[in-house]
């Protein structure tokens, strides 16, 4: 995990002339800039520690998958925070940079983390090259808050600052996103995660050992380039936890007998059915907020829709290296070819020696699946990811996408989300190869036989379209 974000004064400096425009030009004094919070800037796509506490009403914080959470002051009893709307590079993988657009240096932004009866005051500067509003999707809240460009707010010009503020009136799992040029803008990968703890002990919201929380996300980034194709509307190729694709994407490391809640917002343009591996857990919130006791039932995927939050539970009592996943299979892998034909069963051999004369280099892939591809290194274009791919202890993943591997510990300390390596299984406990005899099997006898007597079949064509 990283260090805690530090304020990049130096690089927010390099921008002041042009925040100090737009607030000027807003009607805000010099004297009112000097008062702004100081954006904290973020350079990592590392995992960051979660973010005590140093002032307002305690709770316990959350760890953002492969982010971070925005610092705050206290001034006069509001809590402020600054978020710049801004060009940024993210790293999706190791191997491959995304340029984007985000808050604060990355996307997504940080998460905002307050408490129930909170009021919150948000300073937005955007330094994107056209206008942008913030919508707190899920909030209850004023309704020149909610940030629907032009219908409850004008938008915000390149240049300016706009300020927001309203309590933070109930407890759960909430996102913010912009609702100015909407398809583009999010296409880009701005948004963000946010959390209200609740005030009080809460008799549907248990304390927890572990609280994690990503967002669900997707881009459409050509083989060798860096740019999202902002027009997509559904064929993405590159479907991430946080902007981050297997196997850029931490575990989740817990230790056994830990409660572990984990928070999750959709922001695609498609469901997710995320699968978790060895565990059965609940689903303890949604949009609306916590899920009332007697409405739980156990599950091992829970179906998360188009715009949707859901908080699932478990007790982490199986140790382990479990998959963590979207269960949709092409979700599971990176930048595919859609249009290569299916060649299981088809035999290469002479058609290959053929090409090879004239490309050496040529290979077969494919004709007995495409496991291939993922324990063969290939040549690829630059700043791309392979299809499949990740080593663990046995060799090959084959994985891409929205995968990570929940990690439970009896030997993780309370508080450490270091990552402990790979599982030592205990002798006896790991699928191995049966050395001994194979029976073969009864229907083995009655291969190739034919199932019917042979019919001739006479075809007479249509001489034309009609009854069609």
């Amino acid at each position: 995990m990283s260090q805690d974000p530090k304020p990049d004064r130096r690089r927010f400096l390099a921008g002041a002339g042009l925040a100090g425009l737009g607030v000027a030009a807003a009607g805000v004094s010099r004297v009112a800039l000097a008062a702004l919070p100081e954006p904290a800037i973020q350079t990592s796509a590392a995992t960051a520690p979660p973010l005590q506490p140093k002032s307002g009403r305690p709770y316990n914080p959350v760890v953002t998958l492969n982010g971070w959470t925005a610092p705050w002051r206290m001034n006069q009893g509001v809590k402020e925070f600054h978020l710049v709307a801004e060009p940024v590079e993210r790293e999706i993988a190791p191997g491959m940079v995304a340029r984007l657009w985000g808050y604060n240096g990355q996307s997504p932004g940080p998460t905002i983390e307050v408490v129930e009866g909170d009021r919150v005051r948000i300073f937005v500067t955007n330094r994107l090259p056209e206008h942008t509003t913030i919508h707190w999707h899920g909030q209850r809240l004023p309704n020149g808050m909610d940030g629907v460009g032009g219908l409850t707010q004008p938008q915000i010009p390149p240049g300016k600052t706009f300020v927001y503020e309203f309590v933070a009136r109930r407890p759960g799992t909430f996102m913010y996103h912009p609702h100015a040029d909407e398809m583009t803008q999010m296409a880009m990968g701005m948004m963000g995660f946010w959390v209200t703890h609740p005030r009080e002990p809460h008799p549907h919201i248990a304390a927890v050992d572990r609280d994690f929380c990503f967002l669900l996300n997707a881009f459409d980034i050509e083989p060798g380039s860096y740019v999202p194709k902002v027009n997509t509307m559904l064929d993405f190729n590159l479907w991430t936890w946080n902007s981050r694709a297997f196997p850029g994407i931490d575990t989740l490391n817990v230790r056994k007998g830990d409660r572990v809640r984990v928070r999750i917002g959709n922001l695609t343009m498609t469901n997710h059915p995320i699968h978790i591996h060895g565990h059965e857990f609940e689903v303890t919130g949604t949009d609306g907020g916590p899920t009332r006791p007697e409405s739980r039932w156990p599950e091992v995927t829970t179906d998360i829709a188009v715009g949707q939050m859901r908080q699932i539970e478990f007790i982490a009592d199986e140790e382990g290296d479990w998959a963590m996943h979207c269960h949709k299979s092409h979700h599971t892998m990176n930048a595919m070819g859609h249009d290569v034909p299916t060649m299981i069963g088809v035999d290469h051999r002479g058609l290959v020696e053929q090409i090879q004369q004239v490309v050496p280099d040529y290979m077969v892939m494919g004709e007995r699946g495409m496991a291939d591809m993922g324990e063969m290194e290939m040549p690829l274009p630059d700043n791309t990811l392979p299809m499949m791919t990740g080593q663990g202890p046995f060799g090959a993943i084959e994985m891409g996408g929205m995968f990570t591997t929940l990690k439970v510990r009896r030997g993780q300390k309370p508080g450490d989300y270091s990552d402990p390596g790979w599982f030592k299984h205990p002798p006896g406990t790991v699928a191995r190869e049966w050395t001994g005899a194979v029976p073969a099997p009864e229907r083995h006898k009655a291969a190739g036989a034919p199932s019917a007597p042979a019919v001739e079949m006479t075809v007479r064509k249509p001489g034309s379209h009609q009854g069609h």
